[in-house]
């Protein structure tokens, strides 16, 4: 199958350079033999996995039940080529630990990192990177109330690779170094990380957590744990954590890659097969029910209510309905149930967008079920006041959901959603040749999790169809109501002002009887393609010619639009297409700055022709039809991700926005209205403020980067976007690119008529053309100042670099470099300060202009802290320039980066990004044989050389933010500080 597997593969000739060998000595040994696997259940026996279920088995796995109770799926997958997914499964989280172990299940899991039988202190991260794998995305690990799960996406995995990461992991799991010293080490970063995440919108999650559960064990237990417990742990104590959770029994291993299957299953007896427990094994803690509180009354019973007061958050009402919570078989009659639930949220969520759309009381109405930790079966209902006449939007919400649980939804509307769903579960099926195996083994994780199986898509396919006899209106209408029906009802409203609620005042309002209201049903009504006009007269194709890569084509019509077309079948039943068109950031004049923004939102949303939001819905009905929309520096751009089947539909939607746009006030002030609810919640944390302002200061303080404030809002309306959006449609060349599985020729004809009928372009105005954007003066610090907590505060540090097609080959050579200054910053602040959780260095190219370029350090950390991030960054850089990097730090990120690239080469989207711009400029493929080479060759001589050209006699521009009422922390000969509001 493995052999099976490459030759189908579309792209194994593109990269044409010799791959590098890696310098881990694994790849230089050879595997030992691995024994054949013991524990495999075999075809005629139930996989432990569907005990109690009559859905059909996914024999692409192959289970595995050890003896000492650990559980094994394995399969082999070859997307992407030679990569193995790995994941470690403990049937532990923060709902297993006792009062005084609380954040032990993720602390562990840090610690596992930190030191094991295999890596000795410190040495997990340099040793995985050498293997290949990016620490943080290819090696990672999560913890949830009822699991901690370890992940490595091996890439490159040779059988000696393959074989060291299961020994490596083996190690992890089993046998982890629970010193003192490791707990120095690993505390200071988990009380970072519980840092980061503090602030307002923690606060409410907390409060929401403890009053949506009160009474069961998920109240007061956060994976994060709390501040007392983290900094009283000892090596006993976690030890005694780890003995009695870290089981065999307690273990399920996935693992999904490019490799023989019984491999897999013989790696995981080889280095799991001896492990046993000691002692009896303890039963995991009850986590109790949802129980209404004593007195309480209604039908559900109103429980807890909370009202928080948080004055830089928008409002925002949200409340609960739970049951408790049962193990189920995992029948296809129950899949029945959750698809028919499925079917009647979609329904309900649909008039209540209807609503908000339509000028409602509320921007945003949801309504979601979901299985909570194994604790509570609940239906959710969330949505966002407009004003403070909360009790109006609550009255409005609850009028949609009684209409919906009084009486039956019509057969137009269910054949709408079944048909929503359907085209969703027949992409699956098509595509599920190229199911990434990372997705394949988080599948199993989760199907653990929920004590449920996993199926094919063909299974859920057929399962779907088979029902729809079945999906009647009178059974939507018994399963909406049971959605809605439960033991108890309990509800968390946020507002920033005192004294506009409070509990008594919401459970009153809860408890009142919702009148239904039918007004938001969509109106039966049938709009088709068909029905749509002609945008013009079809073009003719004038030029038709191989582009030189990949057999890609490139066509230019008579009205000046040029596209590339590469038909292939790697991603069966895909194609992923964008348009490119007109100025982007350059095209606004300062003055228009705020709608620059809601454009990003609105521009959509409005329409075309005749046909609004809500036509376009119904259009998108049964079809896999996207509409995303961005401003990039130099371009605008319109992508999606279709099919075949449906791609002359999604060129006539892209093509008629261009040529005839709709102008709907509603999106534009819906659009406004979120942009005011959003403004303040900017400043509840560091990184807030610098998502709001750092790209402007960035560039200068340039009007077109600003987020715009309130006031700045205020002055914006319907027509002026008008004014403003309208001329921009119909600058600049159009570039179409269209990458997947297509027909060229059908293809060919649907452009003609779709954007070989627009209007020739008008050619973006010289002025337009050469607007660019200054750096920063290095020098004073520009402080920001949020108004969140009082240990929080960020640090950037940048540096101008390069732009352009011409320097496409240094960008990449400067990629190596800043993963060099991203790895020596990681373990400066990270590992030895243990002031930041995540510090990162990143380096921006702009591709389509000749400025605009920068290296970034950004992090989160103390207040205090904030020099000597700058005196750490300052440090790293002066070093790199003065002392290049040796050949094992080199190798710890070209290895990770050669093996990003390889498998990134093999999908649509990587190519599509590659090759932007290059119908026109021809110079964008010059560069392109040299790819991987530029990502994963270099010398230090070559890095040295850049850190002197970027970093050089150069001091970067810096920005803190940090809490208001405090000044900049200094260090010694600090530069002068100057405090501002950062515009």
């Amino acid at each position: 199958m493995s052999f099976l597997l490459r030759a189908a593969r579309p792209f194994a000739f593109v990269l044409p350079v010799t791959l590098l060998a890696s310098p881990m000595m694994a790849q230089d040994v050879a595997a030992s033999p691995v024994p054949a696997p013991q524990a495999a259940q075999g075809e005629n026996e139930v996989p432990w996995l569907y005990q109690g279920s009559d859905v059909p088995v996914d024999r692409e796995w192959l289970f595995g039940d050890m003896n000492n109770g650990l559980r094994y799926a394995v399969r082999s997958n070859g997307v992407p080529p030679d990569q193995v997914s790995i994941r470690i499964r403990i049937d532990a989280g923060s709902l297993h630990e006792r009062d005084d172990e609380q954040g032990f299940a993720h602390l562990l899991e840090h610690l596992l990192f930190r030191e094991s039988k295999y890596l000795g202190f410190a040495e997990a991260i340099p040793t995985w990177q050498r293997l290949g794998a990016t620490f943080g995305s290819d090696t990672n690990a999560e913890t949830s109330p009822t699991h901690t799960v370890y992940k490595l996406d091996l890439p490159g995995a040779s059988p000696a690779k393959l074989e060291e990461s299961f020994k490596l992991l083996s190690g992890m799991i089993r046998e982890p170094v629970l010193q003192a010293r490791n707990l120095e080490a690993e505390v200071p970063i988990v009380l970072a990380e519980k840092r980061e995440r503090g602030g307002a919108g923690q606060r409410v999650a907390e409060a929401t957590r403890e009053t949506f559960f009160a009474g069961q064990r998920l109240a007061t237990r956060s994976p994060i744990g709390i501040e007392s417990t983290l900094i009283g742990a000892t090596p006993e104590a976690v030890q005694a954590f780890h003995k009695r959770w870290y089981r065999p029994e307690n273990v399920v291993i996935s693992v999904a890659g490019d490799a023989d299957r019984e491999v897999f299953a013989g790696l995981i007896e080889k280095y799991f097969g001896d492990w046993q427990g000691e002692g009896a094994p303890e039963p995991a803690p009850d986590f109790g029910d949802p129980v209404a509180p004593e007195g309480s009354t209604g039908s559900p019973a109103v429980g807890e209510t909370t009202v928080l007061v948080e004055p830089d958050l928008p409002r925002s009402f949200t409340y609960t309905i739970a049951r408790p919570w049962r193990p189920v078989n995992d029948t296809i009659v129950y899949n029945e149930g959750l698809l028919m639930d499925g079917l009647a949220q979609a329904l309900i969520n649909r008039r209540l967008e209807a609503r908000a759309r339509g000028g409602g009381s509320y921007l945003y109405a949801q309504v979601q079920q979901d299985d909570v930790s194994r604790t509570s079966d609940a239906t959710f209902v969330s949505f966002a006041p407009l004003s403070e006449d909360w009790k109006a939007a609550l009255a409005d919400v609850r009028s949609v959901i009684a209409d919906a649980t009084t009486t039956a939804p019509s057969e137009e509307e269910i054949a709408r959603e079944y048909a929503e769903f359907e085209v969703a579960f027949v992409a699956m099926v098509a595509e599920q040749d190229v199911a990434p195996g990372s997705r394949l083994a988080d599948n199993i994780v989760q199907a653990v999790d929920i004590r449920e199986t996993t199926a094919s898509p063909d299974t859920v396919l057929k399962v779907f169809r088979d029902m729809k006899p079945r999906v009647t209106p009178e059974a939507v209408l018994a399963r909406t109501k049971a959605l809605f029906a439960g033991t108890v009802l309990r509800s968390v409203y946020v507002t920033p002002s005192v004294g506009e609620a409070d509990s008594a005042a919401v459970q009153t309002a809860l408890l009142m009887d919702a009148a239904a209201d039918s007004s938001a049903r969509l109106a039966e009504n049938t709009i088709s393609f068909d029905d749509l006009p002609p945008l013009g007269e079809p073009g003719v194709v004038v030029s038709s010619k191989d582009l030189g890569v990949l057999d890609i084509e490139r066509i230019e019509l008579s009205n000046g639009v040029t596209a590339l077309l590469w038909p292939n079948d790697a991603e069966p039943g895909r194609v992923t297409m964008k348009v490119r068109f007109g100025a982007g950031y350059r095209a606004f004049d300062a003055e228009d700055a705020p709608y620059v923004g809601l454009g990003e939102m609105a521009l959509v949303g409005s329409g075309f022709g005749n046909v609004g939001q809500e036509d376009l819905d119904r259009l998108a009905t049964g079809r896999k039809l996207g509409f995303d929309f961005a401003i990039e520096d130099a371009v605008f751009s319109f992508s999606a991700q279709t099919r075949g089947e449906d791609l002359a539909d999604q060129l006539y939607l892209f093509a008629a926005k261009l040529g005839d746009p709709r102008w709907d006030a509603n999106p534009v002030n819906r659009s406004r209205a979120a942009s005011r609810l959003a403004y303040d919640t900017y400043s509840t944390s560091p990184g807030g403020l610098l998502g709001r302002d750092l790209e402007y200061l960035l560039r200068g303080r340039d009007p077109r980067f600003a987020t715009p404030d309130p006031a700045a809002l205020e002055g914006t309306s319907p027509e002026g976007f008008r004014e403003v959006w309208e001329p921009l449609l119909k600058q600049g060349p159009i570039e179409l690119l269209i990458f997947g599985e297509f027909d060229r020729d059908e293809t060919v004809t649907a452009l003609r008529t779709t954007f070989g009928a627009l209007p020739e372009r008008e050619p973006i105005p010289a002025e337009v053309a050469a607007r660019g954007s200054d750096f920063p003066e290095a020098g004073e610090t520009t402080v920001l100042r949020h108004r969140g907590d009082a240990n929080q505060a960020a640090a950037v540090i940048a540096w101008p670099s390069g732009a352009g097609v011409a320097g496409l080959r240094e960008s990449r050579q400067l990629e190596i470099l800043t993963s060099v200054f991203n790895n020596r910053l990681m373990d400066e602040m990270r590992e030895r300060a243990g002031a930041s959780y995540a510090p990162q260095v990143r380096s921006t190219w702009p591709v389509d202009m000749e400025e605009g370029g920068r290296i970034i350090a950004v992090a989160q950390l103390k207040p205090e802290d904030v020099p000597t991030f700058f005196t750490a960054a300052d440090k790293i850089a002066a070093d790199l320039v003065a002392n290049p990097p040796d050949a094992d730090e080199l190798a710890r990120v070209t290895e990770p980066l050669r093996q990003l690239i390889t498998r990134a080469s093999t999908g649509n989207m990587f190519w599509l990004f590659q090759l932007e711009g290059a119908s026109r400029d021809v110079e964008r493929l010059r560069s392109l044989g040299t790819l991987l080479t530029d990502y994963s060759r270099t010398t230090p001589e070559v890095m040295q050389g850049l850190a002197a050209k970027y970093f050089g006699g150069r001091e970067g521009y810096r920005v803190a933010a940090i809490p208001e009422g405090q000044d900049l922390a200094e260090a010694g000969s600090a530069s002068a500080v100057s405090a501002t509001s950062g515009r």
